[in-house]
């Protein structure tokens, strides 16, 4: 199955937003006694869900199923008021793993709200992160899938409509309803600052990049992965053979008759291991070549909750040793060092 070349993107996998969840829900696993329980996956990869799963974590898509008292984490795509009000009252440790630039969007839907505006929201029907989002204020939102546009949506009042986009969508698809939407309606309020995720535009840049020097792509990550399919969709308008992966086992033999270089990346979801695999299978002749576009130094803290939750308990037991440690502002600080990668092999093993 060898090839000439494998051209390796940088950046790929894991953004900020992943970074913290994973770690978030490594933590939980670590203080409470089993199970803990995660509303929705914590991110959409397959791989990632079953390593928590291997230690005891429970997915639910219902917070009604989580026993009462029990401890549960939110996931990293945002979750609608409701689903949050019902997990304070239910679960007696709540932490909420959402993304701060989903967090960003929900701000902004609800001051638009606020405002009077109709709003477009690009997105992906049923979507956990559209499904949220579309929950801070649905008599006001009207979700347009990205591939369908406009159609004949007619807003109350021409003159306040407002535009906002799930974060990990294809720039390509942002731009193609912005520019319809702001043709139709000249008064378009959107935000100041792009709703798209920097790691989305950054991951989708570089296959840009890539198409030209390749005979074929390959995306590693989920199918539930929206940003995963927004490579592959890339590199597919851009004119070259793509194909989206969970891993090295799902390479199949007739993509690569005669490709002599093939591109690799993955969705901000995907463990780097699972790309190593397929660089191995791939096993190319003249090597591996490193395709940069550009360094992302995003960090995104743990949730303000689990934060306060730590210090206490680090209080805590410093009362119980009477005895003062290291404090729990240090090993917050400490957080910046350590990464997703090493929590899932701590709970790997």
């Amino acid at each position: 199955m060898a090839v000439d070349r494998v051209l390796l993107a940088e950046p790929r996998g894991f953004c900020a937003g992943v970074e913290m969840a994973i770690k978030a829900l490594t933590w939980m696993t670590r203080i409470f006694p089993g199970p803990v329980y995660c509303y929705h996956e914590i991110v959409h990869n397959e791989w990632v869900v079953k390593a928590f799963e291997r230690v005891g974590v429970v997915f639910v898509d219902d917070v009604s199923s989580v026993p009462e008292g029990a401890p549960l984490m939110l996931s990293a795509h945002g979750s609608a008021p409701e689903v949050v009000e019902a997990a304070g009252n239910r679960a007696a440790v709540v932490i909420d793993a959402v993304c701060p630039l989903v967090t960003k969007v929900h701000h902004e839907v609800k001051n638009m709200s606020r405002k009077g505006y109709d709003i477009i929201y690009i997105g992906h029907e049923g979507h956990d992160e559209a499904v949220g989002t579309v929950a801070e204020a649905p008599e006001a939102i009207h979700l347009v899938e990205p591939e369908q546009g406009l159609g004949d949506y007619s807003p109350a009042d021409p003159d306040r409509v407002a535009l906002v986009a799930q974060t990990t969508l294809g720039l390509y698809e942002w731009e193609q309803v912005l520019e319809d939407a702001s043709s139709r309606f000249p008064a378009l309020k959107t935000a100041r600052k792009s709703d798209l995720c920097y790691a989305t535009t950054n991951r989708q840049a570089v296959v840009e990049q890539l198409v030209p020097e390749c005979d074929l792509i390959l995306v590693v990550g989920s199918h539930n992965s929206s940003n995963t399919q927004a490579l592959v969709r890339v590199a597919r308008e851009n004119g070259v053979a793509a194909h989206r992966i969970d891993s090295a086992d799902d390479i199949e033999a007739e993509w690569l008759e005669g490709v002599g270089v093939v591109g690799l990346t993955a969705g901000a979801s995907a463990p780097d291991h699972l790309v190593q695999a397929v660089i191995d299978r791939l096993d190319p002749e003249q090597g591996l070549e490193l395709w940069s576009s550009t360094q992302e130094e995003e960090y995104f803290p743990l949730p303000p909750q689990l934060r306060a939750f730590v210090q206490t308990l680090q209080t805590l037991v410093e009362a119980g040793v009477t005895a003062s440690g290291p404090g729990a502002d240090s090993w917050l600080e400490r957080d910046r060092e350590w990464t997703a990668t090493e929590a899932l092999d701590l709970i790997s093993t």
